[in-house]
């Protein structure tokens, strides 16, 4: 979603300087990148992929004994034909095995939103192995994350499209602003009157709009020439051609690609999957040859928090800012009744994204963003439709949390601090600087008015037709990409099944019971809205949220999270995320027939939240200085006062905090000595809940091990069972979830920061 509201408004002083000088500060530049493996894929000699295995303790895994991988593909220009493509495309990624039996284990595909957000971000703040905190000393390190999703599957992190966090087209040296988050390149020189600290000069992308995807459609296109590639350097990941392996933790249920995506992810996991369906298909009629292309076969899209489609969801945004299960009014009736008008009235934004959407259908099919008159009307459309969200953003409410007032304590940033460091840049391989979103990037998309031109609803319809699980999860505090919005889009997707068969009559009715071929594809567009929420038990003691779910098909609120679900609820997350990927009933985990399967229970999600009665100060993090530092904080900034520690800038040096007694962590070259290790084990853990009432997966081993395996299987409900525990809120030194960005799904006038 776009929107024109400002975190905040930089005083007079601080403007002006800006526009006049870029000043350098402590250099961060990375060390020539080395690897331990560089070759030309399997399937085309012009691409190169260089890799390597990063040092022990870079990332802290669960078990010593799991291999990462990270590196760059390179797609030379022209790669992408018959897209324009005169630029190089450096992909980089961060695979990690799974914790048990990865040879047999499902793959997970992960990406961040933006457009313009790094997929490290999911990784370190959300679902990846390991989190970054910090010691006494005032360093960084990283610890294992007791709920990462390589708990039941292997998963592999991307940052894409081309320019987005450690991918680059040309490494250039350059001075990154950390107030306008800006690049500007060659490295500035000192300037006069501003903090040194507020500059970071290093190695960055060329930051040129024209070396990167402004559509979905073309970065679907080179994200499936990035997988062709790692899939072949890697068949021993890759489900559809690995030898089969037994294993009672891993079923040929579950043993798929899965993509998983958050936020604007919305826009890029239905187009993106139905991309690498329809290549599937060119490949069976054989008009891409067999010998120099491999099947992605995709077992489940998961989208979390996604925008979708704004001609659904947009209508959405007064009314949850209105009326939502918190209680909480962030804007007035008045200013509802004027958004729902500003929304559907004629000439407001669902005529522009109408017009826009006529013209992309009649002059730009293929969504390559090259039609200048049909991106104007696009771009327009965007525009007009920040009208609606105005009056949400005037009152200073956290689009990402409805319970928080900007600047936003959650989440922590500290993982941007330790992906620069240099000996992290080294185990890695990067060839630079990380920073965790791209404005121009973003501004390529704004260009085409991508967010407007939809289509993703008819994508996630046909992936159904394929057998395709469907599950959307959505934490209910989250505004910019609110519930309310998620669940229409489920019905939306539902009622575009049109290739059922519907009995009529009793008598057919119970003739389709009786027929053990069941009816295909399942009738969505009846049943999935007549399937009942049912809780989602995640152990003995806790209802994460509720889930309606017929075949497929599937939406899930979950309780007492914001945007980023997995950092607010990451048991909860973790577990709906294995429930999916195994296909199971995502109430409580049994197995089920998915042809005939769906929930019971109320027709609407009732549940009622409370909001929290104060939160915690907030951080001002250098590196997110937009989403995290307060008017106050820049204003001492400007007049030389405060502090700057590890990242952090303090108003007073009295309340600089660090870790009052020893925190074990790995950093590279220095694991952990603490961590368990398996070998070659494929027996499961228990669930990780401390608990008797349900059954995990596999048979238990030693308690240190016990803990960081396992799904939990429900064998009854939690008594009360009226909602979610509250979720503890952990020292931030302690426990890392995702950095806020401002952005995520889609804001103009902010440069995002995921």
């Amino acid at each position: 979603m776009f929107s024109s509201r400002q975190v905040f408004t930089l005083p007079p002083a601080l403007a002006g300087l800006l526009a006049s000088y870029i000043a350098a500060a402590s250099a961060q530049y990375p060390p020539l990148a080395s690897y331990q493996n560089i070759l030309t894929s399997p399937l085309d000699p012009n691409i190169t992929i260089s890799y390597k295995q990063p040092d022990e303790g870079t990332c802290t895994t669960a078990f010593s004994t799991q291999k990462q991988y990270t590196g760059y593909i390179e797609l030379p220009p022209y790669t992408l034909d018959p897209i324009r493509q005169n630029y190089s495309i450096n992909t980089f990624f961060w695979f990690i095995e799974a914790r048990q039996v990865p040879e047999a284990a499902p793959l997970t595909i992960w990406l961040n939103g933006g457009p313009g957000s790094s997929s490290m971000t999911g990784m370190f703040n959300e679902v990846g192995p390991c989190e970054v905190v910090q010691t006494n000393d005032g360093g960084y390190g990283t610890q294992a994350r007791m709920w990462g999703w390589d708990r039941s599957s292997n998963i592999l992190f991307i940052d894409q499209p081309n320019e987005v966090g450690f991918s680059h087209d040309v490494p250039v040296n350059g001075s990154y602003n950390l107030v306008n988050e800006r690049i500007v390149q060659p490295a500035g020189q000192p300037g006069v009157g501003m903090p040194d600290f507020l500059f970071r000069n290093g190695t960055f992308s060329s930051t040129n709009r024209s070396s990167t995807a402004n559509t979905t459609d073309i970065a679907a296109a080179a994200t499936w020439h990035f997988l062709q590639t790692w899939l072949a350097a890697f068949p021993q990941y890759n489900p559809a051609v690995r030898a089969n392996v037994t294993s009672d933790l891993y079923t040929t249920v579950e043993t798929g690609v899965n993509l998983f995506a958050e936020s604007y992810g919305g826009k890029y996991g239905p187009v993106f999957a139905r991309y690498f369906e329809q290549q599937n298909t060119l490949r069976d009629n054989g008009t891409l040859p067999l010998n120099s292309s491999l099947a992605i076969r995709l077992e489940s899209v998961g989208i979390i928090n996604g925008q979708i489609d704004d001609a659904i969801q947009t209508a959405y945004y007064p009314i949850f800012a209105y009326n939502n299960t918190y209680d909480i009014m962030a804007i007035s009736q008045t200013d509802e009744l004027n958004a729902i008008g500003l929304f559907q009235n004629g000439g407001q934004c669902l005529d522009h994204i109408n017009t826009c959407r006529a013209a992309m259908n009649a002059t730009d099919p293929e969504g390559y963003g090259d039609v200048a008159a049909t991106n104007d009307l696009c771009e327009e459309a965007l525009f007009w439709c920040q009208n609606v969200t105005a009056s949400y953003y005037a009152r200073g409410f956290n689009p990402y949390d409805i319970r928080q007032l900007l600047p936003s304590p959650d989440p922590p940033a500290a993982y941007q601090e330790y992906l620069n460091n240099a000996s992290v840049l080294a185990s890695i391989g990067a060839k630079i600087n990380y920073t965790e979103s791209s404005a121009f990037v973003q501004r390529a998309f704004i260009s085409t008015g991508d967010t407007i031109r939809g289509g993703q609803i008819e994508d996630l319809a046909y992936l159904l037709d394929q057998g395709i699980r469907v599950a959307l999860i959505y934490g209910d505090a989250d505004y910019i990409c609110n519930w309310y919005g998620g669940q229409a889009i489920s019905l939306a997707i539902a009622s575009r099944d049109t290739n059922c068969t519907v009995p009529t009559t009793v008598t057919d009715a119970i003739a389709a019971m009786a027929s053990t071929t069941p009816l295909a594809p399942a009738c969505y567009s009846t049943a999935f809205p007549a399937a009942g929420y049912a809780e989602i038990v995640v152990n003995n003691s806790y209802v994460g949220g509720s889930v309606r779910q017929f075949g497929n098909l599937s939406f899930s609120r979950i309780y007492d999270a914001g945007h980023f679900v997995p950092y607010f609820q990451p048991e909860t997350a973790f577990t709906v995320f294995t429930r999916i990927i195994q296909g199971n009933d995502i109430s409580t985990g049994d197995g089920i027939d998915l042809s005939v399967f769906g929930t019971t229970g109320p027709v609407n999600a009732t549940h009622t939240n409370s909001a929290p009665s104060d939160t915690p100060t907030p951080t001002c993090w250098l590196r997110s200085l937009r989403g995290t530092c307060s008017q106050d904080d820049l204003q001492a900034m400007i007049d030389g006062e405060g502090v700057v520690a590890n990242g952090i800038f303090y108003q007073d040096k009295k309340s600089v905090n660090l870790p009052s007694s020893s925190v074990a962590v790995g950093m590279p070259g220095s694991p952990m000595s603490s961590v368990p290790s398996i070998s070659g084990s494929s027996s499961g853990g228990s669930s990780g809940s401390d608990d008797d009432s349900g059954s995990a997966s596999g048979s238990a081993m030693s308690d240190s091990v016990t803990k960081l395996t396992g799904v939990y299987t429900a064998t009854g409900t939690p008594s009360p069972s009226s909602g979610a525990a509250v979720p503890v809120r952990l020292s931030w030194s302690m426990y890392w979830g995702s950095a806020v960005v401002w952005g995520t799904c889609f804001a103009v006038g902010v440069v995002l920061l995921v």
